[in-house]
């Protein structure tokens, strides 16, 4: 869990904008978003399947490229 620890002369500005780079850094928000809807495992396997080719997409492209 991310943790700042602050001192009495510290701005509070500095604090939320370290803290959300922890969040963000830890993947807490998106493990959030992931978690937010009970997702079928039948339609976490297409998902699944439609990311990776995707993914075969993209590097296709990439290579295609240059």
């Amino acid at each position: 869990m991310p943790e700042i620890l602050l001192n009495e002369t510290d701005r509070i500005e500095w604090a939320l904008k370290s803290f959300k780079r922890q969040v963000q850094k830890s993947g807490l928000m998106q493990e959030m978003r992931r978690r937010r809807h009970y997702v079928k495992p039948s339609e976490a396997r297409q998902r699944k399947s439609k990311a990776a080719q995707r993914a075969r997409d993209k590097a296709a492209r990439v290579r295609k490229r240059g």
